[in-house]
Parts: structure tokens; sequence; C-alpha cells
């Protein structure tokens, strides 16, 4: 391509050029000069072939679009590349436009695999984490509750998992309050030291 050539304004919607019927290889050598009308007849010409191709490969017509212009514009960019001592200008536009599609595909799948290794690495672990934390916790914990006498066991139940008051717990238990609070502190001090919590 020339220097100090544009790219044409959008080649998505090439404008019909004068000679666009003409050889393809032609074409291309004066968009490798930086002839804008020159690409619409390349793209007029060979952008329905393009599309067929992308989308046999992709399938998604929307993505298929953005890769055929993708397509495209590497053609004007890099036009000063094709060799046709090397093959037909049609092959190397195609060759183009598999590669392209194939990349696509590759990325949209490398894209998808990321995220289902995210998905079933990352949250299914925490979650396994924690339910094993507090399985083991809650074990800990009943295991140092069968260690307390029944009536300190009763006592803790009553005032921690079911919210009763001190006064409450003597009432439901027909004790005096100051015998409820002498089971509580010596059931604390026994859990304590059963679960390791440091004083």
């Amino acid at each position: 391509m020339a220097t100090g050539s544009q790219e044409p304004g959008n080649p998505a919607r090439p404008v019909p050029a004068a000679g666009a019927g003409r050889d393809l290889a032609v074409q291309i050598g004066l968009v490798a000069r930086g002839d804008s009308a020159a690409f619409d007849a390349v793209f007029e010409q060979i952008g329905p072939s393009v599309f067929g191709v992308v989308k046999r490969v992709i399938r998604d017509p929307a993505q298929s679009e953005e890769v055929t212009q993708e397509v495209m514009l590497e053609v004007w960019r890099t036009a000063a590349k094709f060799d046709a001592g090397r093959g037909s200008a049609t092959a190397w536009v195609m060759t183009l436009a598999h590669r392209r599609a194939v990349d696509r595909v590759r990325s949209v799948q490398a894209e998808s695999e990321r995220e289902r290794r995210i998905a079933s690495a990352e949250i299914p672990f925490d979650e396994v984490l924690e339910a094993v934390e507090s399985s083991l916790e809650r074990e800990r914990v009943r295991r140092c509750l069968n260690s307390l006498t029944e009536v300190q066991r009763e006592s803790v139940t009553l005032a921690y998992y079911r919210g009763y008051t001190y006064g409450q717990v003597a009432s439901l238990l027909g004790v005096p309050t100051g015998t409820v609070k002498t089971r509580m502190r010596d059931a604390l001090i026994r859990l304590r030291d059963c679960l390791g919590v440091a004083q």
C-alpha cells in the first residue's frame, strides 16, 4: 500500500466502482497502491464469497459479517503482500477469510472454556470449603456439648440455641436464677476448654 493512503470509510458498504469487473489480481495491485476505488471493486467482486466462506465456519450471521469486514480490511492493509506467482487472487483472499474465521471460532471457544473453568473451579470450591468448615465446626460443637452434664447442656441449649434469658431458663427448669447462672458459667468454661478457645 502506498505511504499516506487512507483506509476506506466503510468497507461493509462498498460503492460500485468503474472497472469493477476487471481482473481481481489487477484490482488488488491497485489497492496495494492505495486506490480506494479499486478496493470498492474488490469488495463488490469478492465480498459475497468471503462472507460465504466465513459463515460456513462461524455459522453465526452477525459474527460472520464482522469477520468479513475484518478480512476485507486485511486485504486493504496487506494487498502489497499478494504474489500472483504463488496463486490466484481469489485463493489468496479466501485463505485470509478462512484463517480469520477459524481464529474467531478458536477465540470464542477459548473464552467459553475459560468461563467454564472459572464457573466449575472457583465458585463451587468456595461453597464446598464453606460447607466442609461449617460441618466440621458443627461436629466439634456437638461433641463438646455432649461432654457437658445433662443439666448444663439443657441450660446452654435453652439460653444459646433457643434464645431464652437466664430468668426464663430458670422458670422453665424450676430452679433459682442463680443456679442457672452457675450452671452456665461452668458449662461455658468446659466448652471453651473443649473447643480450644483462647482465654
